[in-house]
């Protein structure tokens, strides 16, 4: 091969993964610690185990072939036990998203869908800790919290979620390598329908009084943390079957132990 060829054959390589590196986002590694949740018993603190997680929140294009590969997760085909109406109300049809841009992340979908797509790929939804765990990290320090600035770009977003239908990747990298953990989608959680309960009755067989219930949210450690208290808030008033317009997923998998 000459070296125009070769130089042909390095330029277009590295066009093409510029290019499709956000349609295989892969994951991140993230190191377990421990935080105290703004819900729960004053001071006492989550620990988080070592996770992985996707970089970006799954796109159009990949729920697309999801769909394509499970008809049963089609928008004409779903039970509304498992999604109500608003099941990809944007998407032209069951394999066509329209007008919606490929790499913008896949909204109005439900807990069952987003799980059943997780699953298909030997992953799972990330917990609720790991997500805020995860999500307290600016770009340089893993626990962002105490910073001013950044709980207001925060709360900036909250004021105007309007941000859905924008690719991903366009926010910052967070400390662990994870974009749009912030400014772009809310996102689902494995254990979402648990936020506002109490420590003492995380336990309880009988759940249903404190599932979707915003008024639990009374316990919370840290009320100045609004940031925060909006996501818990949000989550709590959620059901499983619920499509909303702004609401998208990650997934998440476990650190296989190396340890004998």
């Amino acid at each position: 091969m000459s070296f125009s060829g070769v130089f042909l054959w390095v330029v277009l390589l590295a066009f093409t993964l510029n290019a499709g590196g956000q349609n295989m986002p892969g994951q991140v590694l993230v190191k377990g610690g421990s935080f105290v949740p703004i819900y729960g018993s004053e001071g006492v603190e989550i620990v988080v185990e070592d996770f992985k997680m996707d970089k970006y929140p799954v796109t159009n294009a990949q729920y697309l072939t999801f769909v394509k590969e499970n008809p049963q997760w089609r928008k004409s085909e779903i039970k509304r036990l498992f999604a109500d109406k608003n099941y990809l109300s944007d998407w032209d049809s069951d394999l066509s998203y329209g007008s919606l841009l490929p790499k913008s992340p896949v909204t109005n979908i439900s807990w069952f869908a987003a799980k059943a797509y997780c699953e298909s790929k030997g992953q799972r939804l990330p917990a609720m800790d790991e997500w805020e765990y995860a999500a307290m990290a600016d770009e340089k320090q893993k626990d962002a919290r105490e910073d001013s600035l950044y709980n207001q770009y925060i709360l900036s977003w909250y004021e105007a979620p309007k941000t859905f239908s924008n690719e991903i990747g366009q926010t910052f990298k967070n400390y662990w390598g994870l974009y749009d953990m912030h400014g772009l989608v809310w996102e689902w959680t494995m254990d979402f329908n648990s936020v506002m309960i109490s420590g003492e009755s995380r336990g309880d067989v009988d759940l249903d009084r404190n599932l979707f219930c915003a008024g639990g949210a009374v316990g919370a450690t840290d009320l100045m943390n609004y940031a925060a208290f909006m996501r818990y808030a949000f989550r709590g008033s959620l059901k499983a079957n619920y499509a909303v317009k702004n609401l998208g997923f990650r997934c998440a998998e476990n650190v296989k132990s190396t340890t004998q």
